[in-house]
């Protein structure tokens, strides 16, 4: 890909960009949310048209029309959000729009299920092709989209954000079978947030910056520290910006709950000016903790204080009238509208405030859209922009400052920088500090231990819907707290 630019109303979102793969090899592509990765990806596969440059593929020029198109040149894209049907079967998802048939208007089921069946155990899975796409694990799904695209004979297969939903575990199944498509001359373009998993299976990386190329370098001649430097322009002297506020008094309480989610007697305190970390394997009851005090899930046992009193949190809308914020894992499906502007995202949780006798005051919410999208840096042409269009760390900011326009005293963060580059996490970092600062608590549940440890002031390990330790940010030890955590 040669000189590319890529312009939409407004924005430029990639000017001059160079980018070169090679037969076999995994190519990280890298950069902050923004930076224009996925909208080259989406040029090579033919969901984006390019507004000016080339693409070189095997030595001719080609004009890539469609994603279809780009299937029939050998490339394929895996999104992070997986594009399956999740009533289908595998093996009907595997074939989904070129069906064989056995006479015209009769699909050849046998032979569906049979090459669904060969592709599978192609990529050492021995999953049955008849199986519903709902029932598998997200794992599963990530393996199901792969086949589908070797299925295509894809030579080249983009992977957005693979592993940001899958266990250590299948982080280590996705890169086996990434080894063993190299090995047989696939070519990989590799987009990831994770700096370890770039050095533990590329071979190039190419860092982009504000729409533009960087550089591309070989992976064991750079090291970690230099990568960041080139993707934010600046040096990250500290990883995790850490201030510590004035502990203030106790703002919510849980009592011995218990749901129908699995929690189990669970108790603790939060107090003003806190972090409050909580880790945990997958499955150990962290996000339906979370649901829980937000009024998502059902209580069987228990009770929740805010402010000393007694409050029955039975809906989002409870939570929200006790001053809970609640940014949820996966923020596209549950944390934001996307078809809807900046301004109505992040208003929608306190329209109450810009309503009178039900008539929403429009420019009082964009007065005060437009006063958050300044504080925060949210990058978007413009206040009327659909977030469907924004990258993942200007996304997460827009659901961050729902819960600021909501003057929320009790935020939930769940996985709050899953998918948001270095630079972005240093943003939510110092935004954290700034919340503390002014008294607001936070609860802040995370995969990654050096999170949790370098922006707590107490720690809560939980198991099998229980919590099982407890430390202080001075004690706590990625040693003390996955002992927790797995040990029964």
């Amino acid at each position: 890909m040669r000189h590319i630019r890529k312009t939409f109303p407004g924005v430029v979102a990639l000017d001059d960009v160079d980018f070169e793969l090679r037969r076999g090899e995994v190519h990280i592509l890298l950069g902050e949310n923004g930076a224009g990765k996925s909208t080259l990806m989406k040029i090579l596969s033919g969901a984006y048209q390019k507004s000016a440059g080339e693409i070189i593929l095997d030595g001719a020029e080609v004009e890539i029309k469609n994603p279809r198109h780009a299937q029939t040149l050998g490339i394929s894209i895996i999104y992070q959000e997986f594009n399956l049907i999740p009533h289908l079967s595998i093996g009907e998802n595997i074939f989904l729009g070129r069906e064989p048939e056995r006479l015209p208007g009769l699909i050849d089921q046998r032979t569906i299920f049979q090459t669904a069946t060969r592709a599978l155990s192609g990529l050492g899975l021995n999953l049955n092709p008849r199986k519903l796409v709902k029932e598998l694990r997200v794992a599963e799904q990530q393996m199901v989209e792969v086949a589908k695209a070797l299925s295509l004979d894809a030579r080249i297969l983009i992977m957005d954000e693979p592993t940001a939903a899958l266990t250590e575990h299948e982080i280590e199944e996705l890169f086996a079978t990434i080894r063993r498509l190299k090995e047989q001359g696939v070519s990989i373009v590799y987009i990831s947030h994770r700096m370890e998993e770039l050095f533990e299976i590329g071979d190039r990386v190419t860092v982009l910056r504000d729409g533009r190329t960087v550089g591309t370098y070989n992976v064991r001649e750079i090291g970690k520290s230099e990568l960041i430097r080139l993707m934010v322009n600046r040096e990250l002297t500290e990883l995790f910006p850490k201030e510590r506020a004035a502990r203030g008094a106790e703002v919510l309480r849980v009592e011995g709950l218990s749901t129908q989610g699995g929690l189990k007697d669970v108790s603790f305190t939060l107090h003003k000016g806190e972090v409050l970390g909580i880790a945990g394997l997958l499955g150990a009851g962290r996000t339906e903790l979370a649901r829980a005090i937000f009024g998502l899930d059902t209580i069987t046992a228990g009770t929740i204080y805010v402010n000393g009193a007694a409050r029955r949190i039975g809906s989002p809308r409870a939570a929200i009238n006790s001053g809970i914020g609640f940014l949820t894992e996966d923020r596209k499906s549950q944390g934001l509208v996307l078809p809807l502007s900046v301004t109505e995202n992040l208003c929608l949780p306190s329209v109450d405030k810009f309503s009178s006798w039900g008539i929403v005051d429009a420019g009082e919410e964009r007065q005060v859209a437009g006063r958050y999208v300044k504080d925060l840096r949210i990058k978007t042409p413009s206040l009327d922009q659909k977030v469907v269009f924004l990258s993942g760390g200007n996304q997460q900011k827009v659901v961050l400052s729902k819960w600021l326009c909501c003057e929320s005293e009790v935020f939930i963060f769940d996985e709050p920088t899953r998918g948001v580059d270095v630079g972005a996490k240093a943003e939510i970092y110092q935004l954290m500090n700034r919340l503390t600062a002014t008294g607001v608590a936070i609860i802040m549940i995370s995969s990654e231990l050096l999170e949790v440890l370098g922006m707590s002031d107490r720690i809560l390990v939980m198991r099998g819907g229980r919590i099982t330790g407890e430390f202080s940010s001075e004690e706590a030890t990625q040693e003390k707290i996955l002992q927790c955590a797995l040990e029964e």
